[in-house]
This record gives C-alpha cells, sequence and structure tokens, in this order.
C-alpha cells in the first residue's frame, strides 16, 4: 500500500504531460499563448483624460475599454490584450493609460486609425426584403443615430396598469429633434424589430410597441439589474467617454518576436538541466529524486500556464526560470536537515521524516514570503512586471507542493531502512564518501 501515493503521483504526472505534449497544435484551445513581446505585432499606449468626469471616473474608464476592445476585436486582429494601467507621469501625478496590443498587426498606423475614430450608435429597422433577419445585414438604417440621444437612464418599476413591474427597464431621451424622428419611425412601424447597434453590432433588438411621442422611450426586455446597468452604460458611452491621446506606440516583429521565444526556451532548458546536475552531483540519489520531482513541477506549471490559460511574455520566462531555483532551494533545506540526522544516527527513513518536519517552517516562511511579494507585483506593477509576477507566483505554488508532498512522497517509497553498502555512499552529500 505504501506504494500507491507515488505510483498515483506518476500516473497523474503522465496524464498532465500528455496534455502538455498533445494542446500545441496552432488551432488548439489549450496552446501556450504568446505576449507581444514573443508573437510579434504593435502596441500602442493612450493617455485617458478625465478631467472632465465628475462621478464615475472608474466606470468611464472601463466603458472606453469596453469601447476600445470592441474596436480591435472588429479589427480582426486574434487574441488582442486592451486593459487599464495608472502611470506615475510626473512627481505626484498619476495618469490612467489604456494599453492596446494587438499580436500579428506591425502596421502601426493602420492601427491608430482603427482605433481612433469614433463608435458609432444606430437605430436600424428589419430589411422587409430580406430573407432572414439572423443577419446584421437584414437592417436598413433609419437615420436615428446616436447624435440625437441625449442620455439613457437605468428605471425599475413602470406601470403597466395591472400592478408595479419591478423588472429593468431602459428609457431613452432623445433631443427635439431626435424626437421628432423617433416619433415618425414610431408611428410608421408598429409591430416591427428597431434595433440598437453600437459599433456595427446589435446590442439590443426591441419591439416598437406603438407611436411613441415626447422623445422618450422605453427599452422592456428581458435583462438582468447587470445586463440593463451595462447597457445604458453603452448607450451613454457608445462615443468615447473620455478623449484619449496616443503617447506612445511600439512594433515587434514576428522575427524578433520568434527569436526571443526560442532564446527564453533555451535558457529554460539550460537552467533546468544545470541544477538537475548540480543537485544530482551533490546529493546523488537525493537529488535524482529532487530531479524526478523537478521534472513533475515544470509538467504541473505548464499545464496550469496553458489551462488557464496565462499569455506568456519574455519576463513571464525568467520568472519561470526563477521559480525552478525556488522548487531546488526547498529541496536543499530539506536534504541538509536529512544529513544531519543521517549523521546522527538516525535510519534514512527517519531522518527522512525528521528532516522534513525540521525544513518545513522555513520552506513556508521562504514560499510564502515569494507568494506575497508576487501578489504585490501583480497588483501594483505595469503589464511587463505582472506578466513575470504571475508565473512566478505560480511557479513558486506549485513549487511549494513538488518539493514538500512530491519529493517526501518518492523518498518514503525508495530509502533503505538502513544505509549500507551502496546506500552509504548514494545518501552522503558533496564530498564526503559516507
Amino acid at each position: 500500500m505504501r506504494f500507491l501515493p507515488a505510483l498515483g503521483t506518476l500516473i497523474v504526472a503522465g496524464l498532465l504531460t500528455w496534455f502538455v505534449v498533445s494542446t500545441n497544435g496552432p488551432e488548439d484551445q489549450y496552446r501556450v499563448k504568446l505576449g507581444l513581446d514573443l508573437a510579434g505585432g504593435t502596441e500602442l499606449v493612450y493617455r485617458a483624460d478625465t478631467s472632465g468626469v465628475t462621478t464615475d471616473e472608474q466606470g468611464a474608464l472601463n466603458s472606453l475599454r469596453e469601447v476600445i476592445d470592441r474596436r480591435v476585436n472588429l479589427f480582426g486582429v486574434a487574441e488582442p490584450l486592451v486593459q487599464l494601467e495608472k502611470s506615475s507621469a510626473v512627481a505626484g501625478a498619476v495618469e490612467n493609460r489604456l494599453i492596446v496590443e494587438l499580436p500579428g498587426v506591425t502596421d502601426v498606423a493602420a492601427a491608430v486609425a482603427a482605433l481612433g475614430e469614433t463608435p458609432v450608435l444606430e437605430f436600424k429597422l428589419v430589411n422587409p426584403d430580406a430573407v432572414s433577419a439572423s443577419s446584421t445585414d437584414a437592417f436598413i438604417a433609419t437615420g436615428l443615430t446616436g447624435r440625437y440621444l441625449k442620455n439613457a437612464e437605468l428605471a425599475f418599476g413602470s406601470g403597466t396598469g395591472q400592478g408595479l413591474s419591478n423588472d429593468p427597464v431602459i428609457v431613452l431621451n432623445f433631443t427635439e429633434e431626435g424626437g421628432q424622428l423617433f416619433q415618425e419611425i414610431t408611428r410608421d412601424n408598429v409591430g416591427e424589430i428597431l434595433a440598437i447597434f453600437l459599433d456595427g453590432q446589435p446590442i439590443s433588438t426591441p419591439v416598437i410597441q406603438q407611436e411613441i411621442i415626447g422623445g422618450t422611450a422605453t427599452i422592456i426586455g428581458q435583462f438582468t439589474p447587470a445586463e440593463a446597468r451595462d447597457l445604458v452604460r453603452n448607450l451613454n458611452f457608445g462615443a468615447l467617454p473620455v478623449p484619449i491621446e496616443l503617447v506612445g506606440s511600439s512594433a515587434v516583429g514576428p522575427t524578433l518576436g520568434a527569436s526571443a521565444y526560442e532564446a527564453g526556451l533555451i535558457a529554460s532548458v539550460i537552467g533546468f538541466a544545470l541544477v538537475a546536475l548540480f543537485m544530482i552531483f551533490w546529493y546523488r540519489f537525493q537529488g535524482l529524486v529532487a530531479t524526478l520531482a523537478l521534472l513533475i513541477y515544470v509538467v504541473i506549471t505548464v499545464a496550469i500556464i496553458k489551462f488557464i490559460p496565462v499569455t506568456l511574455t519574455a519576463s513571464g520566462i525568467a520568472g519561470f526560470i526563477l521559480s525552478i531555483g525556488m522548487a531546488v532551494d526547498a529541496n536543499v533545506l530539506i536534504f541538509e536537515r536529512m544529513k544531519e540526522e543521517l549523521r546522527g544516527g538516525k535510519t534514512p527513513k527517519e531522518a527522512a521524516k525528521i528532516g522534513f518536519a525540521r525544513a518545513w517552517p522555513a520552506i513556508r516562511d521562504g514560499h510564502f514570503t515569494m507568494i506575497i511579494s508576487s501578489t504585490i507585483l501583480f497588483w501594483m506593477g505595469t503589464s511587463l512586471v505582472q506578466g513575470f509576477a504571475l508565473v512566478f507566483g505560480l511557479g513558486v505554488i506549485v513549487s511549494l507542493l513538488s518539493a514538500v508532498t512530491i519529493t517526501q512522497v518518492f523518498l518514503n517509497v525508495i530509502l533503505p531502512a538502513e544505509a549500507k553498502g551502496p546506500w552509504r555512499f548514494l545518501l552522503s552529500s558533496g564530498l564526503h564518501t559516507k
């Protein structure tokens, strides 16, 4: 029965290895996703001017990110990244920035032009000559656009003649000219769908119930409160909610990105090999077990990176290599404690049990310190730092598992009852031979 934990560990490791190796196709859902610096592409940095926002600044920034994200997706970019971050511009001042990464796009001018256009809010009717209304090409323009909309409001509970409903409804307030145009459209198209388009995509398809006068419309649909709130925000912020200014751009060629990725992989392999060779040379049998645990650690970490998925950058590879050192450091502490117990006359199994117990507080404190540091770096750092912090933090967590659990499982199964014969040499370390 004592072999079962080790056997189970090997089976799980084998399955994870199969997952890692078999999911590397270009169209595979779980392939490693590469960042801009490794895949090549364009990065645009915008400064968001929120000085005119008096309330809900974060809401305006979130809407800005969503608008730009829609534009990027319409631009046809695979796996783009649009994120907000705060940056210190001058002493004592912090500015909001929008980072847009476009993998595979090397024409900076075209990317800037595509993202700089103002999103369009439109109201369209179903084309009566269309065979199907399932496509956006089945709609025709009415001339009513977002420039006629004063604002949108979220309300709960509207008089229906049969009591009070608590479902969320959306109230649209048009300008005087827009109200007149809206009245004509609703009068001539009762029972038809009047779809609301934002950036060329329908975000709501209400049915006209009656002629609407007064420049106010109510959208009644099967909205959850969160969906209704988001729709109101999109209507109000259909155009860019805050002005943005391009403050930086850079392009990484696909050849340079591929070279960086290859160099990172080579560095990882060399780093792993050197660590494994040192551990086997210095700690012999225990070092061999540690190397096996380290291999399993690498497989688990890569599987997690693929499954989440984590976008891998050059700094992320650096964090991964550094986390390998953390995994080995835990084993070094354990083996040094075991060595002290063996010299004190303990049997190998007793030495392993006591060594793990005595090394655990130092391993725990060291790993938790690194986890806290990586969390702070991820929370407060820029996108470059976040790539390092995320992979390093994941690696530290996995190394805690591999160093303490996996190594202990294998040692408990393989270690002999007494250190006799060749085991005296195999269980010694450094330049000692017994």
